[in-house]
């Protein structure tokens, strides 16, 4: 139990000094991003649904990407 607790300080911690790192470089993160981008995903998930209803599941070849790197963490 105590090394469980241990490691979730760990990674707090690590969490913490990276955001000052990063804020240091001019970067920030973007805490809205999720709530921005899930009207998005929503929309594409729809379109996937349609389109695996229509070809089946041998030709559904859906390009679901929702998570974009690029935009969690940008220049100011």
């Amino acid at each position: 139990m105590f090394h469980i607790l241990k490691n979730i300080i760990w990674i707090v911690g690590f969490v913490v000094v990276a955001g000052f790192v990063l804020n240091y470089f001019g970067y920030e993160i973007n805490r809205n991003y999720f709530q921005e981008r899930k009207g998005d995903c929503q929309e594409k998930l729809k379109e996937c649904q349609s389109k695996l209803l229509h070809e089946g599941l041998d030709n559904a070849k859906c390009n679901f990407n929702c998570l974009d790197p690029k935009l969690i963490i940008r220049k100011k």
